[in-house]
Parts: structure tokens; sequence; C-alpha cells
């Protein structure tokens, strides 16, 4: 499934954010292996954390859903891009990892990934000539990409080894103002005949994100429109089974209804958020609020801890934290509980953040709510792909709050 990881040491050192280490640098193991506490070992505010917990409920809970429901699972790797994390995906069963971009493709490759998904149009010539060695150097990877276009399949044709293994496509359909993809069944079926005739470009199926439409029957239509269009390509160019990929992280329970077991399509599901899930989008738009299973079947796996450096007057307090710490493109973080001097630990019910510099945090306190300076505020997040990023390394810790491990992230 992976080959050997070729990714760097990473250490703690005065570049760790989050981390207080003014001495000699350590390796991540070295520093999960001191066990430190988080809130009396050497960390400063802000800093984001990984739940332990939290992380193997999300795993367990889409490996045991795609598999019950006959999907092969691609999780998309932008989410984290922590090789440590992706590694669980793989090892509870995932068939291989999505990327957002070529970077991504070949960080994948570094972090030992032998089948990748690129769920993006490609038409990069040296990414594309890059590839094609790939393929000729290992004859288990397997890559895939998007194309829309004549001119994605005339670029993947001239970086392709014509004597080696073919590059591989799946032809993209979109929606209607939407972002890539083509726009009809005719448009998807003359750019896959385009491929059928270019030297060293082989169709394999179709694919599509379902994500701009805002309601289950706009959903339903798209994924049923593009299994006809897998129906079409195969009647017409091959292959009898032709990969179908879809799939955010709200609509899997609609995917797997109408995709799950087919035996006509081979569907690969892509869905990423899930692995830390978090307090914001993904909690309204799980779809486990419509399954048996029920709405907290994951849970926020990341948290955001920074403390309050001042009260300047009645229903306002001041967070050291702020954009360069916190996404808020899906919303503002989200207060979860208070931390006091004394270890004590109060409800932060109520408290809102209501602005963001590039350093403070605006907080709404109720009058019900005492905050003070000093205090701790633990927050979840909303959109998990776009907090990894902030942070290149995050603790993980147990539910004594006990550093477990150390995660590198590689955006």
């Amino acid at each position: 499934m992976s080959d050997r990881p070729t990714i760097p040491q990473e250490y703690v050192d005065w570049r760790t954010k989050g981390v207080w280490w003014p001495g000699e640098p350590i390796t991540l193991k070295e520093f999960a292996a001191r066990r430190e506490n988080l809130f009396t070992g050497p960390f400063t505010w802000p800093l984001m954390v990984l739940r332990e917990s939290a992380l193997q409920r999300n795993v367990a809970a889409l490996a045991d859903f795609t598999e019950r429901h006959g999907l092969l699972f691609a999780p998309h790797g932008k989410t984290s891009m922590a090789p440590d994390l992706i590694r669980r995906q793989l090892d509870a069963g995932a068939w291989g990892i999505s990327a957002a971009t070529p970077n991504q493709v070949l960080a994948q490759r570094r972090f030992g990934v032998r089948r990748i998904l690129l769920a993006n149009e490609l038409l990069d010539p040296g990414a594309l000539r890059w590839m094609a060695e790939e393929l000729n150097r290992d004859p288990e990877l397997e890559l895939l990409f998007y194309v829309d276009s004549a001119e994605g399949v005339a670029a993947a044709s001239a970086a392709a080894d014509p004597k080696g293994r073919p590059l591989q496509v799946l032809v993209e359909r979109g929606v209607p103002g939407g972002r890539t993809g083509c726009r009809t069944r005719e448009q998807l079926l003359a750019v896959a005949g385009a491929a059928v005739a270019a030297p060293g470009v082989e169709p394999v199926g179709v694919a599509g994100y379902e994500g701009p439409h805002k309601d289950a029957n706009g959903v339903w239509g798209f994924l049923r429109e593009l299994r006809g269009d897998a129906a079409a390509l195969s009647a017409e160019h091959g292959p009898a089974r032709p990969v179908l990929s879809v799939g955010g992280s709200a609509w899997f329970d609609l995917v797997a209804e109408e995709l799950g077991g087919a035996e006509d399509v081979l569907p690969i599901l892509r869905s990423g958020a899930y692995v830390t899930h978090d307090d914001g989008l993904y909690r309204r738009t799980t779809p486990y609020r419509r399954m048996p299973e029920g709405p907290d079947t994951l849970a926020g796996a990341l948290e955001l801890w920074t403390q309050i450096t001042s009260v300047p007057e009645e229903g306002l307090a001041i967070a050291a934290m702020g954009r360069r710490e916190a996404n808020e493109d899906q919303g503002y973080p989200i207060p979860r509980a208070l931390r006091r001097a004394d270890g004590g630990v109060a409800s932060a019910h109520g408290v809102e953040v209501t602005g963001l510099d590039d350093h403070h945090a605006y907080l709404r306190v109720p009058a019900d709510v005492e905050v003070r300076p000093g205090d701790l505020l633990s927050l979840g997040i909303s959109h998990p792909c776009t907090a990894f990023d902030r942070w290149r390394i995050l603790p993980v810790v147990d539910d004594t709050d006990t550093v477990v491990d150390m995660v590198a992230t590689y955006f």
C-alpha cells in the first residue's frame, strides 16, 4: 500500500509555535516520549493540539462506513498534509489518498503513498513528466488525475512515455457556474474520446464534486447524472467498470446510497475533513445528522488553546490569538471551556469570538460568565482544511491532557 516514507527528521526548537523551547533541538519522538502535560509542560499560548481519542473515533467511523457500504476510500490528504494522520487512514483500510495540487502529489509520494488521486486538472508539463517517470519506476504505483478539455488531454499525452505505462485520467463533470469539469455529457464524451485517441493516455472513469449543490435533491440529481456519464463512457470507450469518484464531507451518506456496492462502476469516495471533524461547519452539516448513528459519531479533534490577556471593559475580553493561528473562512473559532489559574474548568457557553486581528481575538462575554486575565480558553474550529496549514507541529494529547505524540504538517 505504501513505500517507505522519505520525509525529513523534524525537531522541536525555537521555531516551534506554541512550544517554549529555547534550548537545543530535540526530535518530535524524543519530545513526545517526555509525556509533558499540556498545562504544566513547556508550552506557550496560543497552541493548537489534536485530541487522540477523537482522532481514533473519527478514523474508525469512516473506515467502518466505507467498508459497510462497499465504497473504496481515498480521503483528501489536503485536510491535514500530515503523514502521521495519513498513515492512520491507510492503516484503517483507505484504498488511497486524494490530493488537490501537483505539490501535494509529490508530498504524498514522499509520505510513502502508492495510490494517489489528484482531484484536479493537471496541465503542468514538469509535473506530468514526473508522473510518467514515477509510474515507470514503481510498477505498483497508481496515479489518477482529472481532465476536462482537449488541452488537458494533449498536455498529458505530450508528457507521457510512449514506451511506458499510460497516464490514467478521470474525465471530470462540473456544474454550471461552478469550478472545473465538463458541463454536459456531450462535452465529457468528447474529452473521453480525445483521451482514447491520445498516445500515452488512458481514460479510466469519471469524477465530480457534489458540494456546489445545497440540498439533497441537487446532490441526488448530480450523482445520477454522473453515473449516467460513467455508463455512456463505458459504452463508447470502456472500461467495462469505470471509476466513479465523488465526495465531500457533507453528503457521503447519499453517495453511499447511490453508489455503495455498485457493480457497474468502481466508486471511490474522497471525503477528508472527517479525520478531525470540527465544531462549526461540519458539526452543522455532517451526514450523521441524517443517519441512525447520530450527529455525535464524529468529534472535533482540533483544539485551539489561548490565554485571556485583557478584560478592558464590561462584556469584552481580549485573547492572544488571531488570524495567524486561527482560520475564519467558515466562521470564527467556537469557545468551549475556560481553565482557571488554579486548574478549575468552567463552561464558556455564551462566549463568542466577534473579530480577529493578526494576534488578537475579540470576545463578547455574557454577564453570567466570569472571564479573568490569565484564564486559558479552549476553542474548537470551523473547517479543518484551512486550520492545519497555520501549524507546522501539533502536539497530540490524550484525555489526561498528556502529550502522546507530535504531528508534523507539510503545506
